[in-house]
């Protein structure tokens, strides 16, 4: 059975996504990499043990926003659609590493977030 907590990893990559969706360069693009991780770490990642691989894909959702952001528009509605869907993979895999091998922490159990050391996502 899945932890609470999924389902806030659940909700926060609905919003990196919707905010992945919804940029257009060049307006806010010093912002997008922490607006498209902003509910992740609100809501997630201060409630679940920290693991290596949790955080590599963390940094490849901010690297792939920095792309998108910095994409020319110049270069092409293909090349930017291709940079949103890189950024859109990375918020998968990072969901699917937070489902997979995350942990409840002390501080997520606190919150009711599941039990301490629970896995957040179900092995199934």
């Amino acid at each position: 059975m899945d932890a609470v907590l999924a389902d806030h990893v659940r909700a926060a990559s609905a919003v990196a996504r919707r905010h992945a969706l919804a940029f257009q360069a060049p307006s806010g693009k010093d912002a997008l990499p922490w607006s498209v991780i902003e509910a992740y770490d609100a809501r997630v990642r201060g409630h679940v043990e920290r693991d290596p691989r949790i955080e590599d894909e963390r940094d490849r959702v901010l690297i792939a926003a920095v792309k998108l952001a910095e994409t020319p528009v110049e270069e092409g509605e293909d090349t930017i659609a291709a940079a949103r869907a890189h950024l859109v993979d990375a918020i998968a895999y990072l969901e699917q590493a937070v489902m997979r091998f995350g942990r409840v922490n002390r501080q997520g159990a606190k919150l009711g977030y599941g039990s301490y050391g629970q896995p957040v996502g179900s092995p199934d």
